[in-house]
């Protein structure tokens, strides 16, 4: 098919687009995408990959990274636009490979393999069967920063994994359209996007949008994702769910990052970096108003936590320390990963935020994910749709307007010194400071109180005081266990005038 917006200068991306069904095949958006995902849900599942190995060498990390798309063949190259289409090979592990399409006054037109899209560099290619070769994604690039300069603003790439960028960040945590079965019991499912459709922007349009296909065994779906580059992007997103069986665990709006250690881990590697975490806490804003903050930690074991709650007004992954020295990296710039806030639209029922920490013993794997969970399974053969928008942004004024958890510090005191070598009892340490505007002037009229609470433990009385240094007000105070294996729940927050000032501050500790 062939759309009508190529102007005469437009011949090197002509070439990108080829006749795969009739041509001007008329698109109707959203509807159209879920029906064809209800369509798909109605059958059983058939495995729609394609093997690579007939036309790819096996290729390393590094040698995928070789292999670029050429710039000068970018989709609305020459269209007066400020939004351009790059294209993605399959190889290394990215070896799904997808239909794209684009859409312009109603129309569709699917984009054609072709290798010359792409310099391989240094890799040996053989002949490449060009009629059954797709992507494994794309990407759309915008001037965030700049005028001159075409910024990579998102990512669509493997499964239903999506990851943007904001005005001076670099690539961190991802999204992904849906979640099936993560955390368990037994192993999670992967659906995967399986056709697109980009629509091109008018020209004095400030935003794309994008729909998606995706399909797995359990289900299929549809996906409707608006984005709005700036200062903070902007993201709205509609996600359509068929099932084809019956899904006990279905995530939506799901997040995931990457935490090794931080300030308040009591794991250390051997590591220059002070801390090393693409994201350090998790920010909710739940049905009654409360503000909580999840710090996350990495234990070395598997974690997996539920925050009941009905109609959520919020959440997210949060990178809140934003100093270089906190990181010391040249090169990764821990200290510019995004924060991505979840916002949703239209009544979430009951449910819960589940948070899973799995251990990690380096940063080059994911191990965090975050997302909602409805409280009702979805049954084989019912539908579900959700509404929500997805903030990624440095620092949005938009989150909590309560006083924040800058650091969560803890120490494991030795049991040194115990006269009774039959006390098994085992104790940890907090050092919490709180920050906000008017911390100083609160301190100094002698209005502040801190409300620590604790759940399976024994809690020593909380010491306040002022740190001058950092501008905060320090509470510090110690948990008691009778013996390892008891977890413990421990809460806080900060009161001035007997009104809270804070975010409340939570925590799972597991000795």
């Amino acid at each position: 098919m062939r759309t009508k917006f190529f102007c005469c200068r437009s011949v090197l991306v002509l070439s990108v687009l080829a006749v795969h069904a009739q041509a001007g095949e008329p698109f109707s958006g959203f509807e159209q995408v879920k029906a064809r995902a209800a369509q798909l849900a109605a059958a059983p599942y058939k495995d729609w990959s394609r093997d690579l190995s007939q036309s790819m060498p096996k290729l390393t990390y590094d040698q995928y990274r070789d292999i670029r798309f050429n710039p000068r063949k970018a989709i609305w190259r020459y269209d007066h636009i400020p939004f351009q289409m790059h294209l993605f090979h399959p190889g290394w592990i990215q070896n799904d490979q997808v239909d794209v399409n684009v859409v312009n006054e109603g129309k569709t037109s699917p984009v054609r393999y072709d290798r010359d899209l792409f310099d391989f560099g240094t890799n040996q290619v053989g002949k490449i069967d060009a009629e059954n070769m797709r992507f494994s994604g794309f990407r759309i690039h915008y001037p965030l920063n700049r005028p001159e300069y075409l910024d990579e603003l998102i990512v669509f790439q493997g499964a239903t994994y999506f990851r943007a960028l904001a005005q001076g960040l670099v690539y961190g945590l991802s999204a992904r359209a849906v979640a099936v079965n993560c955390g368990g019991p037994g192993p999670e499912e992967f659906p995967r996007f399986r056709e697109f459709w980009v629509c091109r922007p008018e020209p004095k349009e400030d935003f794309v949008r994008v729909y998606a296909l995706f399909d797995s065994p359990s289900l299929a779906g549809a996906g409707e994702f608006v984005i709005r580059p700036g200062a903070v992007t902007v993201m709205d997103n509609r996600v359509a769910v068929y099932a084809r069986t019956n899904i006990a665990h279905l995530g939506i709006a799901p997040l995931t990052s990457m935490y090794w250690y931080g300030k308040n881990s009591a794991l250390r590697f051997s590591d220059f970096r002070p801390e090393v975490h693409d994201s350090d806490g998790l920010l909710m804003n739940n049905g009654s108003g409360e503000w909580l903050w999840r710090p996350l930690v990495n234990e070395g074991r598997f974690r997996l936590c539920s925050f009941g709650d009905a109609n959520p007004k919020g959440f997210g992954l949060i990178q809140r320390d934003r100093a270089f020295a906190t990181y010391e990296d040249l090169e990764a710039h821990y200290q510019d990963r995004p924060t991505v806030w979840v916002t949703p639209k239209g009544a979430w029922g009951a449910g819960s935020v589940r948070l899973l920490e799995l251990p990690a013993a380096d940063e080059f794997g994911d191990n965090i994910v975050a997302f909602w969970e409805p409280r009702t399974p979805l049954s084989a053969g019912q539908s579900a749709e959700y509404a929500y928008e997805l903030r990624w942004c440095r620092d949005d004024p938009a989150l909590s307007p309560l006083g924040h958890t800058v650091t969560t510090r803890v120490a494991d005191l030795p049991d040194y010194g115990r006269k009774d070598k039959n006390d098994k009892t085992v104790t940890r340490k907090f050092v919490l400071d709180f920050a906000w505007p008017a911390v100083a002037a609160d301190a100094e009229k002698g209005k502040l109180s801190a409300d620590v609470s604790v759940q399976g433990a024994k809690l020593s009385k909380p010491v306040e005081q002022y740190n001058p240094y950092d501008r905060t007000w320090r509470v510090f105070f110690s948990a008691t266990v009778a013996a390892a294996g008891q977890p413990v729940e421990l809460r806080a927050f900060v009161r001035r005038d007997k009104q809270p000032v804070t975010e409340t501050w939570i925590y799972l500790w597991n000795p």
